[in-house]
């Protein structure tokens, strides 16, 4: 029988064991976390001031930068305390904690990349019903959805991760807590988390993929077959910023979950995490802003705003 330890914190090993690296990756991710801050932030208020912005599509937007700023923030502050520390350590309440809200705010983000599929999908295929069947009142009951099936499921995630057990190796390979390097060094309750881990996180993604990749069909049937060559392109220039965000988010989260953990996954996963949690949260309001021509008109009228009040 394997001798089971008492674990009361845990050693994050990080990106690298390089003395000389880590204060130069510190400066890095610094800057990376405050862009990421002020550049969701920053989208957040411009939404909630603007008239022009005032549609469901920027309504889920807004939700989808303040989930960033959460997700980005679950993780960094702890990584950079680690980057200039000696122990580099996480108490156990602290990592079942972290592990809690990532898999939590994974969920939740997922799942708002999905409603906001389905909302293009209502705005260009039933243009003419989009304001009724998308008001306000909709638009909270869907995105109140993600946040309470999102946590909900991380309660249940967080539970089995606690049922794993410890035999004296508590040096995570990885910057921050989470389930794939947890099950790699826990000795007890492995089967079950592992089978989990894969059969939660297939069902999740496969249903809300199907639900975009439907969605985006549709769309493009409904594009083809206008006559107007302006309208195709103002219709897939609304689609192109969120098919690029949901590229990015599902391919790195698919490379990270949907495979067993092995020495060399947790390696390569450790370089794609540094995409989800930290590149991905200050690339979304770029994408969104970049390619809007609604979100750009909108920064310009309150820029000029705050010069005509001074």
């Amino acid at each position: 029988m394997p001798n089971f330890t008492d674990v009361t914190e845990f050693t994050l090993l990080g990106l690298t064991s390089r003395q000389e690296l880590q204060v130069l990756l510190f400066v890095v991710f610094l800057a990376v976390y405050m862009i990421t801050l002020l550049g969701n932030i920053g989208m957040i208020i411009l939404i909630g001031i603007s008239p022009q912005l005032q549609s469901p599509m920027y309504f889920f937007l807004s939700h989808l930068s303040f989930v960033d700023v959460c997700f980005s923030s679950n993780v960094t502050p702890k990584m950079l305390e680690n980057l200039l520390s000696e122990t580099k350590s996480i108490s156990y309440v602290g990592c079942l904690v972290q592990c809690y809200f990532f898999i939590a705010l994974v969920h939740v983000e997922v799942y708002i990349l999905t409603v906001m599929a389905f909302d293009r999908y209502m705005a260009i295929c039933n243009p003419l019903l989009y304001g009724s069947k998308m008001s306000r009142t909709v638009c909270v009951r869907l995105i109140s959805v993600p946040y309470v099936y999102g946590f909900s499921v991380s309660l249940i995630c967080t539970l089995w991760t606690y049922g794993l057990y410890f035999c004296g190796n508590f040096e995570v390979n990885h910057f921050y807590c989470a389930d794939p390097p947890l099950i790699k060094i826990a000795c007890g309750g492995v089967h079950i988390k592992e089978i989990t881990m894969i059969v939660i996180a297939g069902i999740n993604f496969t249903y809300s993929l199907s639900v975009v990749l439907i969605s985006y069909t549709l769309i493009v049937v409904a594009v083809l077959r206008m006559h107007s060559a302006d309208g195709r392109r103002k219709a897939f220039s609304t689609c192109g910023s969120h098919l690029t965000a949901v590229s990015m988010f599902y391919g790195t989260l698919i490379f990270m979950y949907l495979r067993r953990p092995t020495e060399e996954s947790i390696e390569r996963g450790k370089m794609v995490a540094v995409f989800y949690t930290t590149v991905i949260p200050m690339l979304n309001p770029m994408i969104y802003s970049l390619r809007n021509k609604d979100v750009k008109e909108a920064v310009n009228k309150a820029i000029t705003k705050t010069y005509v009040r001074q």
